[in-house]
């Protein structure tokens, strides 16, 4: 299988390490200097300045003072004694240490799986964003090195997993089931880390431009297959109310003549009087109505005087004699 990984680091806040100076730290180096400056003054020796700045860079480094979401880690001789925080604390200075302080706010973590092929072989690129928190800040220090980097590269491996087993279409329309089941594994490896994965989002899959093509015609091939097949069903409808109707007709007669008039009444009505043609068929079943209504659609174009030169001759009216035309 082949594939790539697109690294986003984690964010900085959620370790941070070194020097950190508060207000009390502050005021622990002021108190000494300023006591060494005065013994300097009352008896004009530099000794008495030397020993309250190094009296005072000493106990400034005893203060720490921890945020409320954080936990600070302290090392005694290089071994573990114990979490310090939220609010002021105190170390001893030159044999405790803070190694870390640790974040237990909520971290979002982008991260991604490049060009990695499906289990029916198609090449993915799928970006996501990964939910998580500390809630234990001994195992995050003690048992990982890099925490939040770990966290990351576990999420990267479970996506590209999860992908290889998912073919394309199961990836496209069950992301909620891929989302659950990949923060299942996820949190699984991160569990003995001290680290809880609240969940995933798939935020973006993307496919390579020609097999978007293939599935949009194959989408409007679709379509028109069920288009089709709608436009038969609805033939196959009309169709049976036709066979139901002439079955009613054919048991009564006077009903299909009515019908046939009605036929004739609404093209004359919508023609203006004009000539219409109508199967032989139902001429014959309308009989004496079909003469009437031709001969009445006749004598309304006379009407008016004598007709135009341009138009055709009238026909005789029914009973009369032929008649020769000019």
């Amino acid at each position: 299988m082949a594939g790539g990984f697109d690294m986003v680091p984690a964010r900085s806040t959620a370790v941070t390490t070194g020097a950190r100076t508060n207000f009390l730290s502050t005021f622990a180096f002021l108190v000494p200097a300023g006591a060494g400056l005065l013994a300097t003054a009352a008896t004009a020796s530099p000794l008495g300045v030397v020993a309250g700045l190094a009296l005072g860079v000493v106990a400034a480094m005893s203060p720490k003072i921890a945020r409320q979401w954080e936990r600070a880690v302290v090392l005694r001789m290089g071994r573990y004694v114990g979490l310090k925080g939220p609010g002021p604390f105190f170390v001893i200075p030159f044999v405790d240490n803070v190694s870390a302080w640790v974040d237990q706010r909520t971290v979002t973590t982008p991260f991604a799986a490049e060009e990695t092929l499906t289990s029916d072989t198609v090449p993915v690129n799928v970006d996501a964003v990964l939910f998580w928190t500390v809630y234990d800040a001994e195992k995050a220090a003690l048992e990982v090195q890099d925490y939040a980097a770990a966290v990351t590269w576990a999420a990267q491996t479970a996506l590209r997993d999860i992908i290889g087993r998912t073919s394309l279409s199961e990836l496209l329309r069950g992301r909620e089931r891929i989302e659950k089941e990949l923060q299942a594994l996820i949190d699984e490896r991160s569990t003995p880390w001290g680290v809880s994965v609240h969940s995933v989002e798939m935020r973006d899959v993307v496919i390579p431009t020609a097999l978007q093509d293939a599935m949009s015609r194959e989408a409007q091939a679709t379509r028109e297959k069920a288009a089709r097949i709608i436009l038969g069903e609805a033939e196959r409808e009309i169709a049976t109310l036709f066979n139901q109707a002439a079955e009613m007709y054919r048991d009564n007669p006077t009903a299909l003549q009515l019908r046939a008039m009605n036929i004739l009444y609404e093209g004359l009505k919508q023609k203006g009087g004009a000539l219409m043609m109508v199967p032989s068929s139902i001429v014959d079943s309308v009989g004496g109505a079909s003469n009437l209504l031709g001969a009445a659609a006749l004598a309304q174009q006379r009407i008016g005087g004598r007709p135009d030169q341009d138009a055709p001759p009238a026909l005789p009216l029914p009973g009369e004699p032929p008649r020769i035309l000019p």
